[in-house]
């Protein structure tokens, strides 16, 4: 079943195209320079390489380097740097980060084997003795054979299966084990890294890049969080239902227009309740902010968003943010389609409040009265030159509306469009399936994820 609502007017239809930032492309560009910095930094400091000892000791060097630098661009792509977040987007930043730290956890161990390999080579012993003599004896190899246990089990925790077995909030606090596991391997880069004793400037360059990314990530990450959370002073004003399973809670504060957010973000809430202190979990604003109230609409998929039902007018309330890159800046050409699937709907209500130029919503539930903010929907298209199609159960005419033909159907010229798509993993890549063969670039098709 479909329905539409659809007005034009006069008020919608100035556009101005954004300017893009170069910061995206940038960020890639400057991680691979450090790169070859530190590949340079080997070369330098290594005169020649003979025989087999020589070329597995080398490997091991430099492998051990690649992934030192490795983990403080880790660090520093999730160090929640408004900079990075708003340009790059958080779900890309994130994917760079997982797929780093499957590079970096590959280097950490052909380090490990190979430097004992070598260094067996060259001493003529065996590898169990000379595991042993490595750990015990050179400065620091102890604290770093800690950090390299938790690099691992940092590893095997964030494989897909493990993390398909616990809650966002364990995974998330297990994590901080990184943090731990670089600061152990720091210490020992310098205490026994053949390219950093002895070398002064080497070890400046080493300090200056592990210290200003702990700066940052100690700022954004925790400093700013507690003094937003004294600043704003954050209080839910009151708790509404909006479908079965999905409610709005609306929040009240001060100075909140210093939070900086636009429609299309998210902040991390962390509710200051018995059961719900210990976490901060993120939620986009399903209106544009106030510089007295926020809203975010949700639904119940796992204990912290069923609890959010529960809570009372004046509990406190701290967060973190705004982040995410999924805002009018991605916008390219004056027409544009919101996509949303469920409560996906949650960032688009903003967006489709605030975007100028030709815009059009197609919201899919299962049933019509699984679609949240209806009413609010309907009276922004009223406003403006907009269109809203919903989409629920079957639809006659064709199988699905998330196929090409099911989608140029419902938007005309969808080619010429940008598309802001948010709804669940299976229904955003089918929609996205369906929307480059629809003809619509891949470019222009802006999605952020907020899986884990």
């Amino acid at each position: 079943m479909t329905s539409t609502f659809a007005t034009t007017d006069t008020d919608r239809t100035h556009h101005r195209r954004p300017r893009r930032s170069v910061v995206p492309a940038l960020v890639p560009a400057a991680i691979w320079a450090g790169a070859a910095a530190v590949l340079a930094l080997w070369w330098s400091d290594t005169a020649s390489v003979v025989g087999p000892a020589g070329w597995i000791t080398g490997a091991g060097r430099i492998t051990g380097l690649m992934a030192g630098y490795g983990s403080a661009v880790l660090l520093l792509l999730m160090a929640r740097v408004p900079l990075l977040d708003h340009t790059v987007g958080t779900d890309r930043l994130a994917r760079w980060h997982a797929w780093g730290g499957r590079c970096t956890i590959s280097l950490v161990l052909a380090h490990t084997l190979l430097i004992i390999w070598g260094y067996s080579l060259t001493s003529h012993t065996g590898v169990v003795g000379q595991t042993s003599t490595l750990v015990l004896h050179y400065p620091d190899l102890l604290k770093g054979t800690i950090g390299f246990v938790l690099f691992l089990a940092t590893a095997v925790l964030s494989a897909r299966a493990a993390r398909r077995r616990m809650s966002y909030e364990t995974w998330h606090y297990l994590h901080f084990a990184t943090y731990l596991a670089v600061f152990l391997a720091f210490g020992h880069q310098l205490s026994d890294g053949a390219d950093f004793v002895g070398n002064r400037l080497a070890q400046i360059a080493w300090y200056a890049l592990f210290l200003g990314v702990a700066a940052l990530v100690a700022w954004y990450r925790f400093a700013m969080p507690v003094r937003r959370g004294v600043r704003h002073r954050l209080r839910v004003a009151a708790v509404h239902p909006e479908a079965p399973g999905v409610v709005s809670v609306h929040l009240t504060g001060e100075h909140l227009d210093e939070l900086g957010g636009v429609p299309g973000q998210f902040l991390r809430w962390r509710f200051l309740t018995r059961e719900l202190w210990w976490t901060a979990n993120p939620y986009s604003l399903s209106a544009p902010p106030h510089p007295r109230h926020l809203r975010i609409t949700v639904k119940s998929a796992g204990g912290h968003s069923a609890a959010l039902a529960r809570l009372r007018p004046g509990t406190r309330v701290w967060a973190e943010g705004p982040y995410g890159g999924f805002t009018a800046r991605r916008r390219t050409v004056p027409k544009v389609l919101l996509l949303a699937g469920g409560v996906g709907i949650t960032p688009l209500r903003a967006l489709f409040e605030t975007l100028p130029g030709q815009v059009t919503l197609v919201y899919r539930a299962r049933r019509a009265e699984d679609l949240a903010l209806r009413a609010e929907l309907d009276a922004i298209a009223a406003r403006g030159q907009a269109t809203v199609h919903y989409v629920t159960g079957g639809t006659a005419g064709y199988s699905s509306p998330l196929t090409a033909r099911g989608l140029s159907e419902l938007v005309p010229d969808l080619a010429a469009h940008d598309v802001y798509l948010c709804g669940p993993p299976g229904m955003t890549r089918t929609a996205t399936e369906a929307l480059r063969r629809a003809g619509v670039p891949a470019r222009r098709i802006h999605h952020e994820s907020f899986e884990f």
